[in-house]
């Protein structure tokens, strides 16, 4: 098991950056390294720039290290916008021209991995390598739905039923859960302390690493004045481009770190997609689950770093 209690619990002080008028936080760690490319870290659906604590503390002594709220969740503003992977490329590619001033090696799990991957893609000037962590989004054939995978354990229907009736509850559930009135329900439920911590049971492998504090990291953004209304727009924004067409313009050097226990994705079946499309890409499976940077930090930095500097810097 990882020993959660050899990294601080400490969060490091952040500042706010204004972009298109909207606060966003963000924090830095770490002095700029001349030979090597600072790190841009980006949390997945629901957390924070507090789920990189274990990371930045001990990456920041090999780089500069940067972390960052996406717009909507943690610290950063929750205002009325369509949410997806658009406008969070935007938002990181001028986070890293306008603030960092140099290309980063992005950094990102679940949902931010989604986010940092349209950034190396479609930015590649932006870009110096890539590490996707469990990466959320969706392929061109036979995708899960377009929610968000603590959503989508939500209204998913039994898995036991046969198949075309699991479709049609499938498309009921979907289809229920894009009237408000079911949104605010939903969302009232799922930010719950027990249940956040009930989510969390199912794609964490080691327990202990689900403490009161991680708990309270992701509670207390999602009761934030417009919370409600970045949950909401995740039903009704369209999908994001496909992974394989990212994949396609990729031109930079591709890590994938998987928690080979989480439950939301196949990670040894998600993983041959990826090597479909960029063959020439590094990849390591580790024994966790969806969050293996919260899990098991030790082995997740020491992969980061020695890839970046053997791979990136070569």
């Amino acid at each position: 098991m990882q020993a959660t209690t050899a990294f601080s619990t400490n969060p490091i002080p952040g500042k706010y950056w204004q972009w298109r008028g909207h606060n966003v936080y963000y924090v830095q760690a770490g002095k700029p390294q001349p030979q090597r490319p600072p790190l841009l870290l980006v949390h997945g659906f629901g957390a924070s720039t507090d789920h990189w604590r274990k990371n930045i503390a001990e990456l920041c002594n090999d780089f500069e290290v940067w972390a960052i709220d996406l717009l909507g969740f943690g610290r950063s503003a929750k205002p009325k916008l369509e949410y997806g992977g658009n406008l969070w490329r935007d938002q990181l590619y001028d986070f890293i021209t306008q603030i960092i001033g140099q290309k980063a090696v992005l950094a990102g799990n679940s949902l931010g991995g989604y986010a940092s991957l349209c950034v190396a893609a479609q930015r590649s000037d932006a870009a110096a390598g890539l590490v996707l962590l469990n990466s959320a989004g969706p392929f061109s054939e036979k995708q899960p739905t377009a929610e968000p995978e603590a959503l989508q354990a939500q209204i998913e229907p039994p898995q036991q039923q046969p198949e075309p009736l699991q479709k049609l509850l499938g498309d009921v559930a979907k289809w229920i859960f894009q009237q408000p009135l079911a949104q605010f329900v939903l969302f009232q439920y799922v930010r719950q302390k027990r249940i956040i911590r009930q989510t969390l049971e199912k794609v964490y492998l080691d327990k202990s690493a689900i403490t009161d504090q991680l708990v309270e990291e992701i509670y207390r953004p999602a009761c934030d004045s417009g919370a409600f209304d970045v949950f909401s727009s995740v039903f009704r924004t369209p999908q994001g481009e496909k992974v394989d067409i990212l994949l396609k313009q990729l031109t930079c050097p591709l890590l994938l770190l998987w928690g080979e226990a989480d439950p939301w994705m196949q990670a040894r079946e998600r993983s041959q997609k990826f090597r479909q499309y960029y063959p020439e890409l590094t990849e390591h499976f580790l024994r966790a689950g969806h969050c293996p940077h919260d899990e098991v930090p030790d082995q997740v930095n020491s992969l980061l770093r020695d890839w970046v500097c053997s791979v990136v810097m070569s």
